[in-house]
């Protein structure tokens, strides 16, 4: 997850797309039963962010899940002496396996990619390799939207529909960034075909207590602000959770 200040900004000018008029879907309409789903994460906290409660969902139902850790996340602190990356590297895939255990997920059902935070742009053919070649008949593979404006996860979204074309399986993307009003981004979901899942209140609990295992992410670290700023927190901990139709 890039760090973007969005309370710092004109977030009086941002205007939430009417997503309460896209259809309302059930978690497990997007895997049928004897799939798998795997969610490709361009950083650590995406996946939660965005379909953590969904990811729950899925598990409780019976659906493995895997999740592919792309990057390690440890660009998010620029020239911070208090968050440089090789303390990045080790905190923040231990902070994804915390907020997956916190949802009932199976922390070692994760594949660490390692590859360069910030740096996946021009990558996608080689990381679109790398994913196909885990993937298998059946799988239901997840991806931030392809033009969410976040160089990674466009990269990533990139390389996974390559991935799964190659494959022959089911791609869905989803918006993480873009679903924050404030971001540049949210504009270009006017018109997408969007699906809501409801997410129940135990859901959204365990989603929130999962959230909170990002401290890397929510704290201030004393020289810049959090990354995960509230603005952005209140949109993903709202109470659906959002897909693009493929």
């Amino acid at each position: 997850m890039g760090s973007m200040n969005f309370d710092a900004v004109a977030t009086r000018n941002a205007v939430a797309l009417p997503a309460g008029d896209a259809p309302a879907i059930d978690a497990l309409d997007l895997a049928p039963p004897g799939s798998r789903v795997v969610m490709v994460a361009p950083h650590p906290d995406d996946e939660i962010l965005a379909l953590g409660a969904t990811l729950s969902a899925l598990h409780d139902a019976g659906r493995a899940v895997r999740v592919i850790a792309v990057t390690d996340g440890d660009a998010s602190h620029p020239d911070s002496a208090a968050w440089p990356p090789e303390r990045l590297r080790t905190v923040r895939p231990a902070e994804t396996a915390e907020a997956l255990r916190r949802l009932g997920l199976d922390p070692n059902a994760v594949v660490r990619f390692g590859l360069p935070d910030g740096g996946l742009a021009g990558r996608e053919h080689a990381l679109a390799r790398r994913i196909a070649a885990l993937l298998q008949p059946g799988d239901v593979v997840c991806v931030p939207w392809r033009h969410d404006g976040h160089p990674d996860h466009e990269a990533c979204a990139r390389a996974a529909l390559e991935a799964t074309r190659a494959a022959g399986v089911r791609c869905i993307e989803f918006p993480v960034w873009s679903r924050v009003p404030a971001h540049p981004a949210h504009a270009g979901l006017r018109g997408v075909a969007l699906r809501r899942i409801l997410v129940p209140a135990d859901l959204q609990i365990a989603k929130s207590h999962a959230v909170q295992a990002f401290r890397s992410q929510l704290d201030d670290d004393g020289e810049t602000a959090a990354v995960l700023q509230p603005l952005a927190l209140r949109t993903w901990l709202d109470t659906d959770e959002w897909v693009i139709a493929p």
